[in-house]
C-alpha cells in the first residue's frame, strides 16, 4: 500500500509518500519551511508560501519516489490542530488531489501523526509520550482506545515559550543554531540560579509567568544574561519531567517517549536518558529530522488508518484549527 501524506500546520508545507514494505518505508519526503525575517510565524505569509511552493512540492515528491499519482492508493492530509491559512492550504490541495484523481481522502490529526512517527522509527510500544513542540505540550498515553492527555500546558507551549523569550531579549532569529536552541547556547554561559517561577498546577504545567518574569530578569541583570538563560531552561524541562514522571506512576507504564520539534534539543534528550535511567524505563526520542513537522508522519497515520477503513468524503474534509489529540479514535490500535 502506498500513501501520499501532506502537512500544513505551521511553518512546513511536508509532503511525503510512504509505503507499508518494512523495507523501505519512506519513498518521499519534501519539505518547504517558512522563514520569517523577523518575529514569529505570519500565518498568511506562511500560507501565501505554501500556496505558491505546494504543487511544486507534491510534484517533486513524486519524482522522489519514482510514481505518479495512479501508485497511490490514498491522500492523507493533516486537518488539524493549527494556523488556519496553512491547515486550508493543505487541506485545499489535498482535496483537489483525491476528487480529481479519484482517491480515498484520510483525515489526520497532526498530534496523534507526531507519536504514530514516534513509534514507527523508535521500536517503542506502550510509552508514556511527551510531546513539545511550538504550539503543543503536553504528556500522553494510550488508555482505551485513544491517546488520553494526562497533563498539558495551560497557556503557551514549551516551544513558544523559548522562542518568544529569545525574540523578546534579542537572541533570536535564528531560534536554532548548529542543532541547539539558543537559550541552550546561552544557557552554556550560566553559573548560578535566579529566582523565577516554576509552576506545576496537579498534572498540569504553566509556562506564561516564566516568560514575562524571565524577560524582565534578562534585561535587568547585566552581566547574568547566561545565568536566567539557565535558570529558565531548568525550571521549563523540569516542569514538563515532573508531570511525566506523575504519569508513569499513574498509568504504570514502562517506557517514556519524546516527540515534536522540542525533541531535537540536545540537552531535554539527557535530561530524558537521566529521567528514564532513575525511573527504571526505557526511553525513546524521536530523531530530529522526524522530531519536526514533516509530510512523512501524516502519510504514515494516513496509512494505518486506511488500513483500518479510516476516510471521509472531500466536502467533509473540513480544517479543525483545535482538534484535540484526545477526541482521536486510534482504531489501529486496538
Amino acid at each position: 500500500m502506498i500513501v501520499l501524506g501532506i502537512e500544513s500546520t505551521a511553518h512546513t508545507f511536508g509532503v511525503g509518500i510512504v509505503t507499508d514494505e518494512e523495507e523501505r518505508f519512506v519513498l518521499a519526503d519534501v519539505r518547504v519551511k517558512y522563514v520569517p525575517e523577523k518575529g514569529g510565524i505570519h500565518p498568511r505569509e506562511a500560507s501565501r508560501l505554501f500556496a505558491e511552493k505546494g504543487p511544486e512540492a507534491v510534484k517533486k515528491a513524486f519524482e522522489e519516489a519514482g510514481l505518479t499519482i495512479k501508485d497511490v492508493d490514498a491522500v492523507a492530509v493533516a486537518l488539524g490542530p493549527g494556523m488556519g491559512p496553512c491547515l486550508r492550504v493543505g487541506a485545499t490541495i489535498a482535496r483537489m488531489l483525491a476528487a480529481y484523481y479519484d482517491k480515498p481522502l484520510v483525515p489526520v490529526n497532526h498530534a496523534v501523526a507526531h507519536i504514530e512517527i514516534g513509534l514507527k522509527v523508535t521500536g517503542a510500544r506502550d510509552p508514556v509520550v511527551v510531546y513539545l513542540s511550538g504550539g503543543n505540550t503536553a504528556v500522553l498515553a494510550f488508555v482505551s482506545g485513544r491517546y488520553r492527555v494526562f497533563g498539558e500546558t495551560l497557556d503557551i507551549a514549551l516551544g513558544n515559550l523559548l522562542d518568544t523569550f529569545a525574540r523578546e531579549v534579542g537572541l533570536a532569529p535564528p531560534y536554532v543554531v548548529s542543532g541547539k536552541h539558543v537559550v541552550d547556547i546561552c544557557a552554556e554561559k550560566g553559573r548560578d540560579f535566579v529566582d523565577l517561577p516554576y509552576v506545576v498546577r496537579g498534572q498540569d504545567v504553566a509556562f506564561s509567568g516564566l516568560l514575562t518574569a524571565a524577560v524582565k530578569m534578562y534585561k535587568s541583570l547585566k552581566g547574568r544574561e547566561g545565568d536566567v538563560c539557565l535558570s529558565l531552561r531548568e525550571v521549563a524541562y523540569g516542569s514538563v519531567l515532573e508531570i511525566a514522571a506523575r504519569c508513569l506512576m499513574q498509568t504504570g507504564k514502562r517506557e517514556v517517549m519524546l516527540v515534536g520539534g522540542v525533541a531535537a534539543s540536545p540537552v531535554l534528550r539527557e535530561k530524558l536518558m537521566a529521567f528514564a535511567k532513575y525511573y527504571g524505563v526505557e526511553h525513546y526520542v524521536v530523531p530530529p529530522r522526524y522530531a519536526v513537522d514533516n509530510g512523512v508522519m501524516i502519510a504514515w497515520t494516513g496509512l494505518l488508518a486506511f488500513k483500518h477503513g479510516v476516510r471521509i468524503p472531500v466536502e467533509e474534509a473540513i480544517i479543525r484549527q483545535r482538534w484535540r489529540v484526545d477526541e482521536v479514535d486510534i482504531v489501529w490500535r486496538r
